[in-house]
C-alpha cells in the first residue's frame, strides 16, 4: 500500500507543481497588488479616529461597499472629534441614537462619485463635445445622496410627489423628467484653485460659513485636516466638522413660514399656476414595489416660464456633468417685502393674483431666480435672465444666506428692483388697459430699450380702447394684428405708430416737459423718425393734423428711466404723399411756398400726382422751400427758367434744358433720407441732397443746426435761413421748410 501511496504521489508531483506555478503566474498578473493601499472601510480603521463614522457606515449598510474594494469613490471622512461636537451640538446620545435611515443619508451625502484627489476636484470633468477636463472652474460633486419620494399638495390634496430632476420645456409632457435619473443631491466645495480662478476671496467663503476657517480646501462649513488619503477604492479628505444633507432651494423653502408669501407665488395652484403634478407611471411602479402601497406618485415639475426648477438638483443637464460649475441662485423676499410689493405694484390694477397674467407673475418670478451661482462678491457682476445684475446690499438686505444642494439661497428684506416692473415699459405692462401696446413694444423690438432703467427715454401711452375704435385688434390665437379685420400693411403700419410714442437720447430731455412748445423728433436715438410737435399738452404729428385732431395729454407718471404721458388719441402717421402738404402750404397765391410748389407740381419726371410724391424719394427727407422772392432770385440768376427782367419763373417748361434746370433746382433744396430741424440736437454737418451730377455723385449742402435757428450752405458758400414762423410743417416721414434765399449747386 505504501509503495502504491508513494508511486501516486511521484506521477502526481509534476502536476502538483505545474499548478503551483500557474497560480503564481495567475496572482502576479491579476492578483491584487502587494503595494495597494487598503480599500476605505480598513484605511478608515486602521487610522484609528474614525470611529463614529465606521459605526455610521455599518448602520447605513454601505460597509460591504466600502470595504470590498469595488467601485471608485471621493470620501469625505469627518473624523472622531467633528462627531463628537456634532452629536453634543445637536444632544444626541452617541451614534447608537442615529437610525439606520439617518446614518445611510449621511454617508451617502459625504460619498462622492469618482475619486478626486484634491488638484483634481476643482477641473470641471466635461463632456460635452468631448472637451475633457476644464481646470479649476469647479466646485461641487455629485453624491450618492437623492431624496425620493416625499409628501406634498397637489391641486387636488395630498400626494406622493417626486421631485424635478431637468428643467420643464414648453409643450412637454412629463416636464421632462428622467426616470432612471434619481436627483442626485450635489455637495459644494471651495479650493483655492477654483477661488482664484473665480476671483473670490475668504470673505466669499466666510460669508456662508461665519463660524469656519477658510484654509484653502474647505468642504461646506468643514474644513480638510489630511487631503489625498489614497485607498484602493478611491480616495479619503479627513474633515473637521460633520457635514448632513442639504435641502434642495424647494425643499428648503418649504420649511421657512418667513418666506411663505414668495413661495405661494412659486407655487401656485389652480389659476395662473407656476407649478404642475404630473402623474409618472415609472416612479408609480418603482415606489409601489418598494412599499407596497398602491398609491400613484405625481412629478412636482415648475413652469417652463421659470428661469429654473428650484427642485432640480441637475443643473442645466446640457452636459453630464454641469451642475459640478454651476448652481442656481435664489433670492427670495420675505413676507413684508413680498405682501408690500403685491399691494403698491404687481395688483396695483388687479383684484388679486388669480386675475394677473401669468407673464408678469413669472417675470416678478424670475428677476429673483438667477440661473448661476451668485457669489456675494460678485452681486454687481452676476445677471439674472433679463441681464440685470442683484441689486441686493449685503449688509442691509441679505437677511439669512445659505449654500443648499442645488444652489445658492439668500433671504432679503426687499424686492429685486426688475427694470420690467419699474421703467417706463412697465407703466403699461402692468395695466391691463394698455395690453395692446405692450404688444407693440414686445415685437418691435423697443421693449428692450424702454424697459432698460439706464436707458432714459420718455414715451407716449395710448389705451386700448383708442385703437379698437380706431379699427385696430389682436387675434391672440393667431398671434396677429389686424386692421379693420385685415392683416394687410398692418406691420408696417403699427411699427411707424408705436415707433413715434418713443423719445431717446437728446429728444428724451426735448420731451421731459410738455408745457411748453417744440418739435421733436421720436424713434430710435441713432436712426431718423417722424418728429411730433407739442404745445401745452397737446400733440400733433403729420397725420393727426390731416385729420383735424389734436391729442392731449390726460395724465402723467414719472418711472425710474423717464416719463410717461397718456394719450387720449394715436400719433397718426401721414399716409398722404408730401404733394399733400405743400398743396396745402402753397395752393394760395399769397403764400410763400406757391412758387416752389407749381414748379413741383409741373415737374415732368419729378413728380407725380397719382401719388401726390416726389417720383423715387423714399425714407426720411427735409424739403427746403425758397420763398417766392427767393425764387425770383434764381430766374434772374438764370438757375431757373422764365422772365430775367421780372423774376416770374416759367412753371411749366417744355424746352429740355429748361426741364432740367427746374429738376436740379427742386433736387438740390430736398435732403435725401435726413430730417433736419432747428433744434440744436445735431452738429453742423454736410448731408445728401437728391441731386447728382452727371457721374452720379451726389451733391451735399451743409446745415448748422440750433435751437430755433438754421443756415443752410450751399456749394458755393451761400447761406440760406430757415424763416421760423413759417417753417417745421409736418408731412409723410419729412419736414418743410421755408428759407429765405435759393440753393445754388455746381454739378460740374
Amino acid at each position: 500500500m505504501t509503495t502504491t501511496k508513494n508511486l501516486l504521489l511521484f506521477l502526481l508531483l509534476p502536476a502538483l507543481l505545474a499548478v503551483s506555478c500557474r497560480k503564481k503566474e495567475w496572482d502576479a498578473f491579476y492578483g491584487r497588488p502587494e503595494n495597494l493601499p487598503p480599500p476605505i472601510y480598513q484605511q478608515l480603521a486602521g487610522k484609528g479616529h474614525f470611529k463614529h463614522l465606521l459605526a455610521l457606515i455599518d448602520k447605513s449598510g454601505y460597509k460591504e461597499t466600502l470595504e470590498s474594494g469595488a467601485g471608485y469613490w471621493t470620501f469625505f471622512a469627518p473624523n472622531d472629534a467633528a462627531f463628537e461636537t456634532y452629536m453634543a451640538d445637536h444632544k444626541i446620545d452617541g451614534t447608537d441614537a442615529i437610525d439606520g435611515s439617518m446614518a445611510r443619508a449621511m454617508v451617502q451625502y459625504m460619498l462622492v462619485y469618482n475619486a478626486f484627489q484634491k488638484d483634481r476636484l476643482d477641473d470641471y470633468q466635461a463632456s460635452e463635445n468631448n472637451t475633457g477636463w476644464t481646470p479649476s472652474i469647479a466646485f461641487r460633486r455629485r453624491t450618492a445622496y437623492y431624496t425620493g419620494f416625499y409628501n406634498d399638495t397637489s391641486a387636488t390634496g395630498p400626494v406622493v410627489a417626486i421631485a424635478a430632476n431637468r428643467n420643464n420645456t414648453a409643450g412637454s409632457l412629463t416636464g421632462n423628467y428622467i426616470s432612471s435619473d434619481y436627483n442626485n443631491k450635489y455637495l459644494t466645495y471651495f479650493t483655492d484653485d477654483y477661488m482664484s480662478r473665480a476671483n473670490l476671496s475668504a470673505a466669499d467663503y466666510n460669508y456662508f460659513y461665519p463660524g469656519s476657517q477658510y484654509t484653502g480646501f474647505n468642504v461646506a462649513q468643514a474644513k480638510v485636516v489630511t487631503a489625498d488619503i489614497q485607498a484602493e477604492n478611491g480616495v479619503i479628505h479627513e474633515i473637521d466638522k460633520v457635514i448632513t444633507p442639504l435641502q434642495s432651494i424647494d425643499e428648503y423653502l418649504r420649511t421657512r413660514p418667513e418666506y411663505s408669501s414668495f413661495r405661494a407665488i412659486l407655487n401656485r395652484l389652480f389659476i395662473n399656476n407656476t407649478v404642475q403634478f404630473i402623474y409618472n407611471e415609472d416612479a408609480t411602479r418603482r415606489y409601489q414595489v418598494l412599499t407596497g402601497s398602491g398609491n400613484q406618485v405625481y412629478v412636482k415639475v415648475y413652469s417652463s416660464l421659470l428661469a429654473y426648477a428650484p427642485n432640480n438638483e441637475n443643473f442645466l443637464k446640457i452636459g453630464d456633468n454641469d451642475g459640478q460649475k454651476d448652481c442656481w441662485t435664489l433670492f427670495a423676499p420675505n413676507n413684508t417685502a413680498t405682501d408690500t410689493y403685491l399691494k403698491n405694484t404687481l395688483l396695483k390694477y388687479y383684484a388679486s393674483l388669480d386675475s394677473v397674467p401669468v407673464s408678469i407673475i413669472s417675470d416678478f418670478l424670475n428677476a429673483h431666480m438667477f440661473p448661476t451661482a451668485v457669489w456675494p462678491s460678485k452681486f454687481a457682476a452676476t445677471v439674472n435672465t433679463f441681464s440685470e445684475p442683484a441689486r441686493f446690499d449685503l449688509n442691509t438686505d441679505i437677511i439669512e444666506k445659505k449654500i443648499l444642494s442645488n444652489g445658492i439661497f439668500y433671504g432679503t428684506n426687499k424686492i429685486e428692483q426688475a427694470d420690467i416692473f419699474s421703467t417706463v415699459y412697465s407703466e403699461g405692462y402692468l395695466n391691463p388697459r394698455y395690453t395692446f401696446m405692450t404688444r407693440l413694444f414686445n415685437t418691435s423690438g423697443l421693449k428692450f430699450l424702454i424697459a432698460k432703467s439706464n436707458i432714459p427715454v420718455n414715451i407716449f401711452l395710448v389705451p386700448d380702447a383708442v385703437f379698437l375704435a380706431a379699427g385696430f385688434t389682436y387675434n391672440s390665437n393667431q398671434s396677429q394684428f389686424l386692421y379693420k379685420g385685415s392683416t394687410n400693411g398692418v406691420p408696417d403700419r403699427l411699427d411707424r405708430i408705436i415707433r413715434t410714442c418713443v423719445f431717446f437720447g437728446n429728444y428724451k430731455p426735448e420731451t421731459d416737459n410738455l408745457s411748453g412748445s417744440a418739435i421733436v423728433k421720436s424713434g430710435d436715438a441713432d436712426g431718423e423718425g417722424e418728429y411730433i410737435k407739442f404745445n401745452n399738452y397737446k400733440i400733433v404729428t403729420a397725420g393727426l393734423e390731416d385729420a383735424g385732431l389734436v391729442a392731449t395729454v390726460d395724465s402723467i407718471k414719472t418711472a425710474a428711466n423717464g416719463t410717461v404721458y397718456y394719450l387720449d388719441q394715436i400719433p397718426l402717421y401721414s399716409e398722404n404723399g408730401i404733394g399733400y402738404h405743400l398743396d396745402n402750404l402753397g395752393s394760395a397765391t399769397t403764400s410763400d411756398f406757391n412758387y416752389f410748389w407749381q414748379l413741383m407740381q409741373n415737374a415732368a419726371g419729378v413728380f407725380s400726382s397719382a401719388t401726390n410724391q416726389i417720383v423715387g424719394l423714399t425714407g426720411y427727407s427735409t424739403l427746403f422751400v425758397p420763398t417766392n422772392a427767393a425764387i425770383r432770385q434764381a430766374v434772374k440768376d438764370g438757375l431757373l427758367p422764365g422772365t430775367v427782367s421780372t423774376g416770374v419763373p416759367n412753371f411749366k417748361p417744355s424746352a429740355p434744358a429748361d426741364v432740367e434746370k427746374v429738376r436740379k433746382f427742386l433736387y438740390y433744396h430736398i435732403l435725401a433720407t435726413h430730417t433736419a430741424v432747428p433744434d440744436g440736437n445735431t452738429d453742423a454737418a454736410m448731408y445728401d441732397t437728391y441731386l447728382k451730377n452727371s457721374i452720379g455723385t451726389t451733391l451735399k449742402v451743409r446745415v448748422e443746426n440750433n435751437k430755433d435757428a438754421m443756415n443752410i450752405l450751399d456749394d458755393y458758400g451761400r447761406a440760406a435761413h430757415v424763416i421760423m414762423a413759417q417753417s417745421n410743417n409736418l408731412s409723410n416721414r419729412c419736414v418743410i421748410h421755408l428759407i429765405d434765399n435759393y440753393l445754388k449747386y455746381n454739378d460740374q
